[in-house]
């Protein structure tokens, strides 16, 4: 048997990836994590699988049974929120499986940044704007962050930053990014993004948390920061496409060739 580590997007069910959609559609077992994965996403079980949520259960529990359906012989799909290798809590589970003996398979999926910014109907990045995103997170109640990726570090860079678990920490947020931003930066904060009642609070440093405490939001947002989320609209043309700009697909006689 085999389990198989599927990421399903940020929650619309048509943003599973074909293969998802295929094992989803296959496997006799099927755990997701219901906090964050929709009932839809996994509506296309086989009928008589075994379905559960995963959101109430300790890690031991969730692998016990997955050793139960080794017993079995029958796949597992393991069903996360997004892409399975960003905060998808799968290390510590294919270690337990590696020392099992049991097989396993990541699934990539839509991450919520990029769900984001194509919800927003932008790039994020934009030639000589921003060409770097940083995708992090704040410590809060969660597993506390290594000792050199603070936020401050980050920004120092000016990049682009998609905070996770952040959405109840913005006054500190705001404090340790201000100095290298500028109170002006604008700042999106992306409410369930995919899900039927997705939102997006547009802001800055200094009214981004008042805006989002009037909302409500307390949880199962991702905070986006930096110059690109602004109107932007003065900026140079990528290479890519330009004329006098060869590569080798598009030679230009008389030019040197970039590959």
């Amino acid at each position: 048997m085999k389990v198989y580590f599927i990421g399903a997007g940020p929650g619309d069910p048509e943003l599973l990836t074909l293969k998802a959609q295929r094992l989803i559609g296959a496997c006799p077992v099927c755990l997701y994590a219901g906090s964050l994965v929709p009932a839809e996403v996994v509506a296309g079980a086989p009928a008589g699988a075994l379905v559960r949520d995963t959101a109430p259960m300790t890690l031991e529990e969730t692998h016990a049974e997955i050793l139960a359906a080794r017993g079995r012989g029958e796949d597992v799909a393991r069903v996360h929120s997004g892409d399975p290798s960003l905060y998808g809590a799968i290390a510590e589970q294919i270690r337990r499986l590696r020392a099992d003996g049991i097989s396993y398979e990541i699934i990539p999926g839509v991450p919520a940044y990029a769900a984001a910014a194509a919800a927003l109907g932008q790039e994020l990045t934009v030639p000589e704007i921003a060409q770097s995103i940083v995708l992090t997170r704040v410590s809060m109640k969660s597993t506390s962050m290594p000792e050199h990726e603070t936020l401050e570090a980050f920004a120092r860079s000016r990049a682009t930053l998609a905070i996770h678990l952040g959405v109840r920490n913005l006054r500190e947020i705001e404090r340790q990014l201000t100095p290298w931003y500028g109170a002006d930066c604008p700042v999106v904060v992306a409410y369930r993004v995919g899900w039927p009642d997705q939102a997006f609070i547009r802001g800055t440093l200094a009214d981004i948390h008042a805006k989002v405490r009037t909302e409500k939001i307390t949880r199962t947002a991702l905070i986006l920061v930096g110059p690109v989320l602004g109107e932007v609209s003065d900026f140079r043309d990528s290479a890519l496409y330009d004329p006098e700009v060869p590569h080798v697909l598009r030679p230009l006689a008389g030019k040197a060739v970039r590959v």
